[in-house]
């Protein structure tokens, strides 16, 4: 299988981490009977999504910084691959201490979402898709990105 496969099922994969949630969220607002009583680290996901559509906007469409390195000629910073993948993984291990009680379930959880993590960032340049600074730039958006998210969510106790 070719790099840019795996890098794409590991992108779809981490975009339906984000779909489990909503769906989560869904539930508790029909259930909760109030938006206002969903878990507020869920209703607060959407953030980092917005970060990161803009971001894409701004690099995808007005600062082109770089191309692609197979010669496409599209622009390559950040990688998006690796700013969507790394933002998602980075935002659910802030959120599953809310949501899996057992340590030890949580801490291969992380581990899973680190070697894939590490897959796409590898994937991406091995893929001839991304310079090393591309992926660089998408891993410093994401931490911007879920460290938003962790300063506005560490503050809710209960979930």
């Amino acid at each position: 299988m070719q790099w840019s496969k795996i890098t794409d099922i590991i992108l779809v994969a981490s975009i339906a981490i984000l779909v489990v949630f909503a769906i989560l969220g869904l539930c508790q607002w029909v259930k909760r009977k109030s938006l206002t009583k969903v878990d507020k680290p869920l209703l607060w996901m959407f953030l980092p999504l917005i970060l990161m559509a803009v971001t894409y906007f701004v690099f995808d469409k007005i600062l082109i910084w770089n191309t692609r390195p197979n010669g496409s000629g599209e622009p390559s910073f950040p990688s998006t691959h690796v700013m969507v993948v790394a933002s998602i993984f980075l935002c659910t291990a802030a959120v599953l201490p809310y949501y899996v009680k057992s340590r030890a379930m949580r801490v291969i959880i992380v581990l899973l979402m680190l070697a894939l993590l590490t897959t796409v960032c590898v994937g991406r340049v091995a893929a001839n898709m991304h310079w090393v600074s591309d992926v660089i730039g998408g891993l410093i958006f994401a931490t911007v990105f879920a460290g938003i998210y962790y300063l506005i969510t560490r503050r809710y106790k209960n979930a």
